[in-house]
């Protein structure tokens, strides 16, 4: 059994405290699986006053869209580089490729140059300065890292778009229910988390075709390609709205006040993706709402 290093309360509870400043971070990202990933890197690169983005991490992910987490995670590295095509802002950002693979086990990580990447680049950063860890997929590539170098536990703060709410009838949810040994190691390590829930929480972040044209469509070569996108993902717009849910994770970290959020004890999760509850567990920050207005107002403000 991993002994992973424990944070003291005191050093927990200070990584969970909103930042309220510029800081550091990677995105961790399925960009090919869903419409959301690309709103969420460019919302990031379009905050350079709240945000530097050091890197991006092409996750791996398995459903109509890929053949199996390996095509997925290169389908959303090629993606990635689509999207640097339209956003010169991105030009000097590095991408790597994710994990193949799940992990297989437990205890054992899935190598990849983005795990060893978030290793060297989490263990170069100052104690008082940690890198903040954006994972808008499955949890993968993170939980590789920290079973790979544990001691990034104290080096790293993540913030994961993962599961549903607590009090949701169940947890199976496409980003956590994928790679349960990760989400598993995400929950359990101990690592400062921030845990925004999809269903009942993210879930508010609905937007629709006639919106993103009026406010998107024309902002750019990169506007024109999210409105093409989110133009291809529906055969008919007619009183139909999408959740646009990965701009969650970013939206965070630039306005923490947008996501009204708490401290709870980290959730066990069972085999069959359920919650459950136990008081001695460690602290994490849990998101329980997002004032959608306030994020969308932001994304098409910088846009423009």
């Amino acid at each position: 059994m991993i002994d992973f290093p424990k944070l003291t309360q005191e050093k927990l509870l200070q990584r969970l405290t909103h930042p309220k400043r510029k800081v550091r971070m990677v995105l961790d990202t399925d960009t090919f699986n869903e419409i959301d990933d690309q709103f969420a890197v460019v919302y990031a690169m379009k905050s350079p006053e709240q945000l530097q983005v050091e890197a991006f991490y092409a996750a791996p992910f398995h459903n109509k869209l890929s053949t199996g987490p390996k095509d997925g995670m290169e389908k959303s590295y090629e993606e990635l580089l689509k999207i640097r095509s339209h956003l010169p802002e991105m030009s000097g950002v590095p991408i790597y490729r994710g994990s193949e693979s799940y992990l297989p086990g437990p205890e054992t990580p899935a190598d990849s140059e983005a795990a060893r990447n978030l290793v060297e680049r989490a263990m170069a950063s100052p104690d008082d300065d940690p890198l903040y860890v954006v994972a808008i997929g499955a949890i993968t590539n993170v939980a590789s890292a920290i079973l790979m170098e544990p001691r990034i536990i104290g080096k790293i703060v993540v913030v994961w778009l993962g599961g549903h709410a607590l009090n949701w009838p169940t947890a199976k949810e496409f980003n956590l229910f994928q790679d349960l040994h990760a989400s598993r190691i995400v929950l359990n390590s101990g690592v400062p988390l921030v845990l925004i829930p999809c269903l009942g929480v993210s879930s508010h972040l609905l937007t629709t075709l006639s919106e993103v044209r009026d406010y998107v469509k024309d902002k750019g070569s990169v506007g024109a390609y999210l409105y093409e996108t989110f133009e291809n993902c529906a055969k008919d717009h007619a009183g139909y709205s999408r959740v646009i849910w990965d701009m969650s994770a970013i939206a965070y970290l630039i306005e923490g006040a947008w996501l009204p959020n708490e401290l709870v004890h980290s959730p066990l999760l069972s085999e069959d993706f359920r919650w459950s509850f136990d008081a001695s567990r460690h602290f994490i920050r849990y998101v329980h709402y997002i004032q959608r207005d306030k994020v969308f107002q932001d994304l098409f403000r910088k846009l423009g």
